[in-house]
């Protein structure tokens, strides 16, 4: 069985198919196949049609896999220790907010609990 289709808003279906131009882009600026990319991060050529095409089905992992491996940044960042430091950063900002957020009611400032 395959994927199914996941729906999108319009700004993700957009960057979707963005980085899908840009990583075949960067392909064809570098001269390889979309055998040999595929090949080299080991998925198919098939699977590496999808993701240049911008489907929704594909492994968010593969996609930056791919965009890694022929040099598409990521996030705006060229520079891969550049990336940690951002990874980093937000690992810090997680680490000072609640484990866990709560739904539970809570009393207005208006209400007196006798």
């Amino acid at each position: 069985m395959g994927r199914r289709e996941v729906g999108l808003t319009r700004v993700a279906e957009d960057a979707l198919a963005v980085l899908g131009q840009q990583i075949r882009m960067a392909r064809i600026a570098r001269g390889m196949t979309a055998e040999q990319l595929a090949g080299s991060a080991g998925i198919t050529r098939k699977t590496l049609a999808a993701i240049e095409r911008g489907s929704a089905a594909s492994s968010i992992g593969n996609v930056f896999n791919i965009a890694s491996i022929i040099g598409v940044p990521l996030f705006g960042v060229e520079d891969p220790s550049e990336l940690i430091a951002l990874r980093r950063r937000g690992e810090d900002r997680l680490a000072l907010l609640p484990s866990r957020v709560s739904n539970e009611r809570k009393a207005d400032d208006n209400e007196l609990d006798f």
